[in-house]
Parts: C-alpha cells; structure tokens; sequence
C-alpha cells in the first residue's frame, strides 16, 4: 500500500522564541524544545478542525509534540526514535550565546555534517536516525494499518531530516529548509520513491504572521 505520511510540526513555546537549542524537557533530558506556552496552545485548539484524516497517529516523545497534538484532538503513539536533535553540552544555550563563546564550533556544525562539537548527535546521525524510521514505516508491521494514512507531530528538526532523506537531497540542504509551527509537510509514496508536498501552515494557526 503506498503511505501518505504528513509532518504536523508543534506549535510554539519560549524556547523557540528565544532562539534556543532542545533542551531538557520536563524531565526528559535533551529532548524537545520545551513545552508549549498558553499562546502556542490557542493557536493549535483554532487550527484542530484543519488537521487531516489519518489512519494512525505517531508523535515524538517531546512534552511539545505531546501537548500540541492533545490541543488538537489527537491522541498519537509517542514514537522514541523521533525525538528531537541531541544538542549535547548546548542543550537549552541559546544560539546567540553559543555562537559568541564557540565560534569555531558553530562554524564546524553548521559547515560538516560528520561533526557534533557539542557532543551530541551529528547531523549526518540525525539523517540516518530519521530516514531508517522512515525507510522502516513502509515495510514495518502495521503499516498498512487503515488505509495508509499516518500523521506524525515531530519537531522540526526531524521533519527536515524527513524531507532531505526521502527525496535525497544532500546532507547542507537541511540548512536551507524552515518548517514553520503547526505546518504540514506530506511525503507520498513508499522506501526508496516518495514524493514532497510542501508545507503550509494550518488554517485558523495563525500563519506566518504569528510564528515570531
């Protein structure tokens, strides 16, 4: 059965805001970046009605996936594998502050996909985690479980990861995508051959406009 997986990236919170790297999120250490705040959550009740059909619902294991897919009425499977980027030692820094004290360690991580300065995971090691989950859903027991539909809350780090494995873009292309709050990325297809519906923001989420 071919899949339709469509990315439902979570709503705001003061981390994002703020600039900052994933952080410890209410108690689970070095994932999410932080639980959404009263705003983020008005704006996923308003968007509720827009989220499509889906056979089965994932959600990373963050408190933010967590709680934005409760705001809008559903009730994924959290998915461990999809948690978010593992910043290491910069987990909760915001990126202004570490830029100033390790300039040279921005510059390798954001210019090598083998490095992880902050000694965490790299970026070539978030693509993998990602993309095998991904390659793994197609072929995974249950799969076709409904009629193929799944819709996943991840971060957006993880969305990205997505995009850039299933329609094998090279590794720097990840700098270039923005995967806005409460936006739908759909991918069609199956391991090996998937298609990209590019992202737009829920209606009734406030849009571009609020995403500041």
């Amino acid at each position: 059965m071919t899949l339709r997986v469509t990315f439902l990236s979570p709503a705001p919170g003061p981390a994002l805001r703020e600039a900052r790297f994933a952080g410890a999120d209410d108690g689970e250490a070095g994932d999410g970046a932080g639980p959404i705040d009263p705003a983020g959550e008005r704006r996923a009740r308003a968007a509720a009605s827009a989220v499509p059909d889906a056979g089965r619902h994932l959600s990373g294991p963050s408190q933010r996936c967590l709680r934005t897919a409760r705001a809008l009425g559903v009730r994924p499977v959290p998915e461990p594998v999809l948690h978010d980027w593992d910043m290491g030692r910069w987990r909760g820094r915001r990126l202004a502050e570490v830029s100033a004290g390790e300039p040279e360690g921005v510059a390798a991580w954001l210019g090598d996909p083998a490095a992880a300065p902050h000694g965490g995971e790299s970026l070539h090691g978030l693509l993998g985690r990602v993309g095998g989950w991904l390659d793994s859903l197609a072929g995974a027991d249950g799969a076709s479980e409904g009629d193929g539909r799944v819709l996943v809350v991840a971060e957006p780090a993880v969305v990205r990861a997505a995009v850039v494995h299933a329609v094998a873009l090279p590794p720097a292309a990840f700098w270039r995508l923005d995967v806005a709050p409460l936006s739908l990325v759909a991918l069609t297809g199956r391991a090996g051959r998937w298609n990209l519906t590019l992202g737009a923001p829920l209606p009734g989420s406030g849009g571009a406009a609020a995403r500041a």
